[in-house]
C-alpha cells in the first residue's frame, strides 16, 4: 500500500487538500495529514478547521511514497517558510519520491529549485515563482516525479493524477465511475 503525506498550513485551500485526500483514501492509499503549524488544528483559507493526523515533528520519512502540498496564498507562504519541510522536499525529490503541489503551492517547489527544466502549472499569476520551469497553463501537469495543478477546480483531477501515479490507471477509471465522474 502506498503512503502519502499531505502537508497542511494555516491558509490552505480546503478543497485542494480534502478532495485529493478523499480520492487517495478511496483508492486504498494510506494518507496522513501533517500540520506544520506546531498544533494539530489547521485553519483553511475558508475558515474550516481541520484536525491533522500528526505534527510535522512526528513524521517518519523512511517509508512513504509522496508529498502533497495544497495551495492557498497564505498556506503557500507558510509552507514555503517552513525550513524542515523545504529540506524534506529536496531530499525526497532527489530520491524520486512523488512531489505534488496545486494552485499557488508549486511556488514552494520553484523556490526550492525543484522545477528546473520541468513542465509545470500553477494558479495564474504565480508562474513567475516557478523558476526555470516550463510553464504550461494546463489544469494538471505530470513530469517525472512532479505533479502540479492549477487551482481549486482541478482538485479532483489532481487527486486522480496522484492515484494514477501511485496505483495505475485502472484504479482511477474505477474511482471515476464509482464517484460519478464523466456521466
Amino acid at each position: 500500500m502506498s503512503k502519502v503525506y499531505v502537508f497542511l498550513a494555516d491558509g490552505f485551500e480546503t478543497v485542494e487538500a480534502l478532495a485529493p485526500v478523499d480520492i487517495m483514501r478511496r483508492a486504498g492509499i494510506e494518507v496522513t495529514t501533517v500540520s506544520i503549524m506546531g498544533r494539530r488544528e489547521v485553519v483553511s483559507a475558508q475558515s474550516v478547521t481541520v484536525m491533522a493526523d500528526i505534527l510535522f515533528e512526528e513524521c517518519c520519512f523512511c517509508c512513504f511514497d509522496a508529498c502533497v502540498l495544497p495551495g492557498g496564498g497564505t498556506g503557500t507562504e507558510n509552507l514555503s517558510a517552513h525550513g524542515p519541510l523545504r529540506k524534506t522536499l529536496l531530499e525526497e525529490a532527489g530520491k524520486g519520491t512523488l512531489i505534488a503541489a496545486i494552485c499557488a503551492a508549486p511556488m514552494v517547489l520553484g523556490r526550492a529549485g525543484l522545477l528546473k527544466g520541468i513542465r509545470a502549472t500553477c494558479y495564474p499569476g504565480c508562474e513567475g515563482e516557478l523558476f526555470d520551469a516550463e510553464y504550461t497553463a494546463s489544469a494538471v501537469e505530470k513530469d517525472g516525479n512532479i505533479i502540479t495543478a492549477c487551482g481549486p477546480g482541478a482538485s479532483f483531477d489532481f487527486g486522480f493524477a496522484i492515484v494514477e501515479y501511485l496505483c495505475g490507471s485502472d484504479i482511477v477509471e474505477t474511482l471515476r465511475s464509482q464517484m460519478q465522474f464523466g456521466k
